[in-house]
């Protein structure tokens, strides 16, 4: 038996690899959080499998699944929503695989932070105004090291995205302000790539009032930075036609430096 840990992607069922795809359809046992991950990608599953919401299981209920048919052959597809390297909390279980030497491996997805920035239709990383994204949290019941705190990272300026923080915003901007100034461009993505997906777009100052009157306190990703609203910003060196790489020469220029 081996436990696949799959990147269910956003929402949108057509955000799962393929890779991922065919791991549902030949899966013994299809493991999903039902109050995250799209239940059509259920459609896929053999009409065979055993099916588990893991939503009301707790790491003990999960692991002993695994555990259970540790000993036979097949496979277990364990969809994890967006991408399962980003608070997809399967280090405890991939650890608890290693101590009984189960088989795993992890397959990567789209990440709700990706398909948010294509919700928006925004390049988070433009020249000449962030080089840099990071991806983060507020600080709640989950401790932040403090290091890691927002009030640390926001000292760079960088395009910043939240997860895991829309009930907390309000408090998120509050300690970003200083560094980034209260008319910086802010969104929140309500359920990326879902039929019901909503846009908020304001600014540091605005985006919580905007978000309590829509009604968003979950399942939204934040994200803040010129990058939202960019104006004029350098174009990327790779299409220009004086700049070298590679694959191209570019154009030869005279009475100066390219």
């Amino acid at each position: 038996m081996k436990v696949y840990f799959i990147g269910a992607g956003p929402g949108d069922p057509e955000l799962i690899t393929l890779r991922g795809r065919r791991l549902i359809e030949e899966a013994e046992i299809v493991m999903y959080a039902g109050s995250l991950v799209n239940p059509k990608l259920l459609d896929w599953a053999l009409p065979e499998a055993e099916i588990y919401d893991t939503s009301s299981m707790d790491l003990d209920a999960i692991c002993a699944v695994f555990k259970k048919r540790a000993g036979h052959t097949g496979s277990i597809a364990r969809l994890h929503t967006g991408d399962p390297s980003l608070y997809g909390a399967i280090g405890e279980q991939i650890r608890f695989c290693r101590a009984e030497r189960i088989s795993w491996e992890v397959v990567p997805g789209v990440s709700s932070f990706s398909a948010s920035a294509a919700a928006l239709g925004r390049e988070l990383t433009l020249p000449g105004i962030s080089q840099t994204v990071i991806l983060s949290r507020r600080q709640g019941r989950t401790p932040v090291p403090e290091p890691q705190r927002l009030r640390a990272l926001a000292q760079s300026q960088s395009t910043l995205v939240l997860f895991l923080s829309a009930s907390m915003v309000k408090e998120a901007m509050e300690e970003i302000a200083p560094f980034y100034g209260t008319d910086t461009p802010a969104a929140a993505v309500y359920r990326a790539s879902w039929p019901d997906q909503r846009i908020i777009e304001g600014t540091i100052s605005t985006l919580a009032g905007l978000m309590q009157e829509a009604g968003i306190d979950r399942q939204a990703i934040i994200l803040v930075g010129d990058v939202l609203n960019p104006g004029s910003f350098e174009a990327s060196k790779l299409y220009d036609a004086n700049f070298s790489h590679g694959f191209r020469s570019g154009r030869e220029t005279t009475g100066g430096e390219a």
